[in-house]
């Protein structure tokens, strides 16, 4: 069985973020970097499955320039066998489309059984890459797992849905999983597992030997939210508080009066 991971790395949320000089994204400059959290699940999962079907075999993917090789070593030290470095330095300028279409032209003959993406990016959020890899390579997707258990060439998952509920979903044959947070507990690489590591394979190839493709959407700009009047906090007791507000909303719009 051949597996493959999607993982991207991504800022850490407790950075300061600023938008770049062409207000088109934000400055990559001084921000600590890590693999995304939606991805680290699928790393887990897949390495899960890995180690339950014998003779399975995992590569995890990766499109960036090359910082993104250190986020890498951390997935092949939770358990994958090699990794590959799509290289692409211009990759945060690319829409989810253009990422779902390097991804499918790569895995479209290497007989992945399974493809695991994260649900979506904490940088972009869009929840489409994995879904429009699926599409790309005709294949069944489950998106936003929290469960996931494979029995004699069979899948069945439990998607997590609005409103807290969950949706059993079963397939057989290739597919390809979207992972939410909850699925599992991704496992923390110890330092002999790091040290194999440093031995696996990680392959860097240029993006343009894999596809030439050209973005669907444009970032025309980025900016910070809009500064708005501050709120008032009303103090008192229930009475004086109805008093207080009657007399704010004649006075703002003059409806009651």
């Amino acid at each position: 069985m051949k597996i493959l991971v999607c993982i991207k790395q991504v800022p850490d949320m407790e950075s300061k973020f600023k938008i770049d000089s062409e207000n088109k994204w934000y400055d990559s400059a001084d921000l600590a970097w890590r693999m995304n959290e939606y991805d680290e699940y699928g790393v887990e999962q897949a390495v899960r499955l890995k180690e339950q079907v014998k003779d399975a075999d995992l590569t995890v993917l990766c499109i960036g320039p090359d910082k993104v090789k250190e986020t890498m070593k951390k997935a092949l030290a939770m358990g994958c066998d090699r990794g590959v470095h799509l290289v692409d330095d211009a990759i945060s300028a690319k829409d989810p489309f253009t990422v779902a279409s390097i991804i499918a032209e790569f895995a479209r003959d290497k007989d992945f059984q399974y493809i695991f993406t994260g649900m979506q990016s904490q940088d972009r959020g869009s929840a489409q890459v994995g879904v429009l890899v699926a599409e790309m390579l005709s294949l069944p997707c489950i998106t936003t797992i929290v469960d996931f258990e494979y029995t004699e060439g069979k899948v069945t998952t439990r998607r997590e849905l609005e409103g807290g509920v969950k949706a059993v979903v079963s397939v057989s044959g290739p597919a390809v999983f979207t992972c939410q947070l909850g699925l599992n507990t991704p496992r923390y690489p110890t330092l002999p597992n790091i040290m194999k590591a440093k031995k696996k394979e990680l392959l860097s190839i240029p993006v343009e030997e894999i596809v030439q493709v050209e973005n669907k959407l444009q970032t025309e700009k980025i900016a910070y939210p809009e500064k708005k009047g501050t709120g008032l906090i009303l103090e008192g007791d229930a009475g004086e508080l109805a008093d207080q507000l009657i007399s704010i909303l004649k006075e703002k719009t003059g409806v009651l009066a």
